[in-house]
């Protein structure tokens, strides 16, 4: 009975211990509309973390007043670096725009603190903020469109397009 008591407490001081290391880590933050009339609601804005040569990232959403809180991505078997951390905005409830500069922003130690910061907010517009600049850029991938030719019902074939771009190589053994 006595063994049982002392494991539950070494597994409750290990949890604890454990809850106060992970602490230090939080990474705390905001979002700031530049075209947005004073006092909107910025929730629902998902931000991503990254930290540098770390496989798993964090995300969070902003809360309404543009402020969000989350822990950052730590590997078990490496020592991370907060300062290698960044901070973007990927998306929110509407379409949203940022510069390619303004994008992505460093993670810095907030001073007086005990936790970790953007250096500055992540901005994003909800219009376009130059005139005709604001479609998408081709990144090199073609139309997804597909041959479709006229096959008769009768012969029972697939449509064309699940085999017309597929050349097979004949003669290589």
């Amino acid at each position: 009975m006595a063994m049982t008591r002392v494991m539950v407490a070494f597994f409750f001081f290990l949890a604890l211990a454990q809850a106060e290391l992970h602490a230090g880590l939080v990474l705390k933050g905001s979002v700031a509309c530049l075209d947005c009339p004073s006092n909107s609601d910025l929730s629902g804005l998902q931000v991503l973390v990254k930290c540098d040569k770390v496989k798993k990232l964090a995300m969070t959403y902003s809360k309404e007043d543009g402020t969000f809180e989350t822990q950052l991505p730590t590997d078990a078997s490496k020592s991370t670096d907060p300062l290698t951390c960044k901070a973007k905005i990927m998306g929110g409830p509407q379409q949203l725009y940022t510069s390619a500069v303004n994008s992505v922003i460093p993670v810095t130690k907030a001073k007086e603190s005990d936790h970790f910061t953007t250096s500055k907010p992540l901005d994003f517009y909800l219009s376009c903020p130059v005139k005709g600049r604001c479609e998408g850029k081709d990144m090199g991938f073609g139309s997804s469109k597909t041959v479709d030719l006229p096959l008769p019902r009768e012969w029972g074939l697939a449509p064309s397009s699940y085999y017309v771009p597929f050349f097979p190589i004949i003669g290589i053994p």
